[in-house]
């Protein structure tokens, strides 16, 4: 049974309340007095449960909006990964199309140059090495990692970190304990 009311404090919105349906004998027993669960009470008491109901859609809808704000944030971290994995394809595909007169091996650091005619080129030799008779324009220095990914000179501190952390993983991983849930040890060491 639903019942229409309005809140004192927002007249011009109704809220709906649905009441539990009247049986003066439920299962053929009767619980309760029909005459006191059937009377009309007082109204302040269908304002009173209108009330929480509107306060508890106010409160689902809050959850909801928080929910799926978090899960927007996540969405375009995600993206933004996603755009920076592209972006370093893209240059990886680059570097491996610049001429090179040598058998690239992982784990060594590369300079590019560039030619007047625009060729792009690798050498082994350092813009430091050349020193004043450097041939051509220097682009970067990077190093060939051993998935044959590039890795600009300015970030191999921190990809040899991240690596040695992962080696040491690797090595230790009979010794990592069985995660029954989640666990955000060591995220921040």
């Amino acid at each position: 049974m639903d019942r229409t009311v309005s809140l004192p404090n927002q007249p011009d919105r109704a809220t709906t309340v649905t009441l539990v349906e009247s049986s003066s004998a439920p299962s053929g027993v009767e619980l309760v007095s029909s005459y006191q669960t059937n009377r009309v009470g007082d109204p302040m008491d269908l304002v009173a449960l209108a009330a929480q109901v509107q306060k508890g859609d106010d409160f689902i809808r809050a959850n909801a909006c928080n929910k799926l704000t978090v899960i927007a944030d996540q969405i375009r971290y995600l993206q933004e990964q996603a755009k920076k994995v592209l972006e370093e394809a893209k240059r990886d595909t680059d570097l491996h199309h610049a001429a090179c007169n040598i058998v690239k091996k992982p784990g060594n650091m590369y300079y590019l140059y560039e030619r007047p005619s625009g060729q792009k080129y690798f050498s082994i030799i350092s813009p430091k090495e050349w020193g004043q008779s450097c041939p051509h324009p220097f682009l970067g220095a990077f190093k060939l990692q051993h998935d044959m990914s590039w890795t600009p000179v300015e970030e191999v501190p921190k990809k040899d970190a991240e690596m040695a952390i992962m080696d040491k993983l690797l090595s230790q991983q009979t010794a990592l304990p069985p995660c029954t849930g989640p666990n955000f040890k060591g995220l921040s060491e």
